[in-house]
């Protein structure tokens, strides 16, 4: 597919939308501008440059995004980034609500993407926290004492298997529930599958 050529996908993805379809069409309109290469991928239109992940266009029920995959990495002089949660590590969004906003920033916009190709031109990378560096939650460190073997079997998981598990253990306030999550998914682990296996 050439650069600025509209993908079937994407005209079909906008054709089904019910909700920020104009917003959908300004920022794809923006973007196409940008020369990227405009694919379809994880359900949502993506913009590449040489094959790399630079933009997609999102639309969530408050609001609709420009979603950045490397986003850390742009400088962000206008202050429109957002982190959507403090798990987070790589994406930034841009968030709108109305087509009005998207037509006003434009230029802002583009600016943010052309940076994002520079990103990828320099082959610059974002610095993940290792997992590591993840407090392990008290309640699954009680099981650990308790029980070797899931210990044994948590550490035999991949590193993104760990952190799903460590940052789901760790989110709920009180510790009853905490402890209700680890003893839920203590077989799931003995059995070396991940959270969402």
């Amino acid at each position: 597919m050439t650069k600025s050529e509209l993908n079937p996908k994407v005209d079909e993805f906008l054709s089904k939308a019910k909700k920020w379809k104009e917003e959908y069409e300004k920022l794809r309109e923006i973007v196409l501008d940008c020369e990227l290469t405009e694919e379809f991928k994880w359900m949502h239109p993506c913009y590449t440059f040489e094959n790399k992940n630079i933009v997609l266009i999102h639309g969530f029920k408050e609001y609709c995004a420009l979603l950045f995959p490397k986003g850390a990495l742009l400088k962000d002089p206008h202050g429109v980034l957002i982190q959507q949660t403090e798990n987070v590590q790589a994406a930034r969004q841009i968030r709108f609500t109305q087509v009005q906003e998207i037509a006003e920033m434009a230029p802002i916009l583009k600016s943010y993407i052309h940076e994002a190709v520079e990103v990828e031109k320099a082959g610059l990378e974002v610095n993940f926290k290792k997992t590591a560096e993840y407090s392990i939650p008290e309640e699954l460190q009680t099981k650990f004492d308790e029980n070797p073997a899931l210990k044994t079997a948590f550490k035999a998981l991949t590193p993104g298997r760990q952190r799903a598990y460590i940052l789901y253990f760790s989110s709920p306030k009180q510790s009853k529930t905490r402890i209700s999550r680890v003893e839920k998914y203590m077989q799931h682990i003995l059995n070396g599958k991940g959270l969402n296996d």
